[in-house]
């Protein structure tokens, strides 16, 4: 006799509008991160992300993800390294920046240049450096899998974070 439970085999269509979507999306409170990189002729590239999240502890994994449509897509698929930058409360204004569509980016930004050549910005509260393990298509994103291979921290830095549309920084409860 067949279950009433059986399982779907595909999901039902959605009962909500791409704008629900993203609101209810902004109801999660994640920190903010720069992911930077270098093309093969030095060009820096860097892009704001907030989709940052750890997979595993050994070997030491990380995820993020960019747009397919994203302008650094090409860089960021194909070369071997990149460094993910969580921001400290202070660098909202960097968040921004690399948020926007802005010709000049890196201009006037302090930086140090990882082990693999992927930018590690000055004052972070932390820096991950990546090797581009694998990649994922899923929807209209890529999912980036990164083996960290070097990761430092800023001792007693405040983080950046992102909720509803909105910068914060923590407060102890």
């Amino acid at each position: 006799m067949p279950s009433s439970l059986t399982p779907l085999r595909q999901a039902s269509s959605p009962s909500f509008s791409t704008p629900e979507f993203r609101a209810s999306l902004g109801m999660f409170a994640t920190g903010v991160t720069i992911v930077t990189a270098r093309t093969p002729a030095g060009v820096l590239v860097g892009l704001t992300a907030n989709s940052f999240n750890s997979v595993s502890l050994n070997p030491p994994l990380v995820l993020w993800s960019l747009a397919k449509s994203a302008s650094s897509m090409a860089v960021l698929s194909t070369g071997s390294h990149y460094a993910i930058n969580i921001l400290a409360a202070d660098q909202k204004e960097l968040a921004e920046r690399f948020a926007s569509r802005r010709e000049d980016r890196w201009s006037g930004v302090a930086f140090t240049e990882g082990v693999c050549g992927a930018p590690l910005l000055d004052g972070a509260a932390a820096t991950f450096e990546c090797f581009n393990r694998s990649r994922y298509e899923e929807g209209d994103h890529v999912i980036f899998v990164g083996e960290v291979e070097r990761c430092s921290q800023r001792e007693g830095a405040s983080p950046l974070l992102f909720h509803g549309g909105r910068f914060y920084t923590e407060h102890p409860l």
